[in-house]
């Protein structure tokens, strides 16, 4: 098997690579780093310019696109930074898939699209997605990209699929989310300072994200698929699941504690359709990432 990846020395995109490399499939990344972190054929490039077409060899099995202005905090107040790299330079990746004929294009998005969660309300593929209750210009380039790959699907572009991703959590050094940076307040500080201790999202470990990636690969026709956690999983239960790690009590201080905000997609479709679930719940996640709070 032969894979194209973009974004290749991101969080995932690492992950997703020590995995394939196990499994012996050929990886050629894109990233603007200069030098790679593993052994696998990498270019430096910028998906937004034309000449990364000869960074894509013939006839590959999947380009997996991660590349991308990756959260909202990276593209807030930044409309035009945020559309040119993840929906022009999503739309120049396209180009050069089709030019050099990959049979697959998977792109990454994010269960952010999903505008608004009321309650614990929990929402699939299928749910209607409302663009005006948007405010996130980082939503909004991912729900564009999503519909320019479905339109360009139906105009005879190879099989595409777009992953929406959860929050994802797993080892690492910096740009943490709420999971590693609440387990760190735990493990160095007597108090732990949230807005809402009932808080929650379908935290997923990045172990999980990157075999569900290699699970996409294959797929056909144009599919959108959710790859989250099993359960939602609360602030509070963070902080209590990493107290019993190291031992410890530590003061909830809840500054918004009636504003509970509660983020709930489903995965069935995942699990029905490519054989996917998460393997790693939270306590055993939470001890991938001792080395490093």
């Amino acid at each position: 098997m032969k894979i194209v990846i973009t974004g290749s020395e991101s969080f995932v995109g690492r992950e997703f690579i020590r995995q394939c490399l196990g499994k012996g499939i050929e990886i050629h990344g894109i990233d603007l780093l200069e030098e790679p972190s593993q052994a696998y054929a990498y270019q430096k490039a910028d998906i937004r310019k034309e000449d990364v077409v000869a960074c894509v060899p013939e006839d590959a099995d999947a380009l997996i696109h991660l590349a991308a202005l990756s959260s909202d905090a990276m593209c807030k107040g930044k409309p035009y930074e945020c559309f040119d790299i993840n929906v022009m330079g999503t739309l120049n990746l396209m180009r050069a898939a089709s030019a050099k004929k990959t049979k697959q294009f998977i792109f990454a998005s994010s269960e952010w699209v999903y505008e608004k969660f009321i309650g614990k309300e929990e929402k699939d593929e299928d749910s209607t997605i409302n663009i005006a209750g948007h405010v996130s210009e980082y939503a909004l380039s991912k729900l564009v990209s999503e519909a320019n790959l479905r339109i360009q699907h139906k105009n005879g572009f190879y099989d595409a699929t777009v992953l929406r991703f959860g929050i994802i959590y797993g080892p690492r050094k910096a740009n943490w989310g709420a999971v590693e940076s609440i387990m760190s307040q735990v493990k160095n500080q007597e108090e732990v300072m949230v807005g809402s201790a009932q808080s929650g999202r379908r935290f997923v470990h990045i172990e999980d994200v990157a075999g569900g990636i290699i699970k996409a690969i294959g797929l056909e026709g144009f599919e959108i698929i959710n790859l989250c956690g099993d359960r939602l999983i609360t602030l509070g239960e963070i902080i209590s699941e990493s107290e019993k790690i190291f031992g410890k009590k530590v003061s909830i201080v809840e500054k918004t504690p009636e504003e509970a905000s509660v983020r709930n997609p489903l995965n069935n479709k995942a699990k029905e359709l490519m054989g996917w679930k998460p393997e790693i719940d939270i306590a055993t996640g939470l001890n991938t990432l001792l080395p490093f709070v």
